[in-house]
């Protein structure tokens, strides 16, 4: 597939198609090698962002030592559930099979999902054999950071009805079919009912003020994950609203969680 490269003193920036009509920009560490690599999975309430939207973020983990490919993929209203998961899965399998001319380490490739990525991030990561997106019975994640989640779309969309959000009901309107589908494509429930085929150590970052999310979800979330048998740590951030990482790049919570996220990828 066609790319064109740009560099600068800390990452190289290649942009390239990765599956028909999808683009994505790859960013590389200009100095070491055998990276670990994260597909970065942008947030917008399922019908809004695209793979420039959390930038800050993604160049932030590149000029730390870790390949980024931060994607486009189908959105709704065009695109219902469950037809994105299928160009993250799309993405995760390029990026794995693209390692070498990228000098990335194909062992220790994850995924790093914000807000409604979280949640499709999540889907490709947990149920990787499913035929509708992936087919596949690797796990395709050797790890996955999430920050501001959906991670139960239900208890959200439950949220935004009583609130009520509107914004945040038409959204959820334009993505999924109906209640039923946020049942059976959610993360919190695919963990208790038993269904996850792949736990991936996790790291969750959470602000404390989060109008978009639920109280708990976060917490709950994690919980379902240890219990489940996966390794999973949740880092809160006081005071901080939802999207925080991209309202306030510069913020000491938001380097504090970014540090956490290198930290995280590195060990992993």
């Amino acid at each position: 597939m066609a790319m064109s490269g740009e560099a600068s003193d800390a990452v190289t920036r290649t942009d390239l198609r990765y599956r028909d009509g999808l683009d994505a920009r790859v960013y590389t560490p200009t100095t070491g090698g055998s990276f670990p690599a994260v597909v970065a999975v942008h947030g917008g309430a399922w019908v809004g962002g695209n793979r420039f939207t959390h930038e800050p973020s993604v160049e932030h983990l590149a000029a730390n030592g870790i390949a980024m490919m931060a994607i486009e993929f189908a959105m709704a209203p065009a695109a219902r559930y469950p037809e994105p998961i299928a160009d993250i899965a799309a993405a995760l399998g390029w990026l794995r099979d693209n390692a070498e001319r990228f000098d990335i380490d194909a062992g220790r490739i994850g995924g790093f999902g914000l807000s409604s990525g979280a949640h499709q991030l999540l889907l490709a990561a947990l149920r990787p054999s499913d035929p509708r997106w992936s087919a596949t019975p690797a796990c395709p994640c050797a790890f996955v950071l999430i920050a501001f989640g959906v991670t139960d779309p239900l208890a959200r969309y439950q949220m935004a009805l009583k609130r009520p959000r509107e914004d945040l009901v038409s959204a959820h309107n334009a993505y999924w079919p109906d209640v039923d589908a946020m049942t059976e494509g959610n993360p919190q429930l695919i963990l208790e009912r038993g269904e996850a085929e792949c736990l991936p150590p996790l790291l969750c970052l959470q602000g404390t003020d989060d109008e978009n999310l639920t109280e708990d979800m976060a917490e709950r979330f994690v919980t379902a994950y240890r219990k489940a048998g996966g390794d999973a740590v949740l880092e809160v951030f006081p005071g901080e609203p939802h999207a925080f990482l991209d309202r306030a790049p510069d913020s000491a919570a938001s380097q504090s969680a970014l540090a956490s996220a290198v930290a995280f990828v590195h060990a992993h």
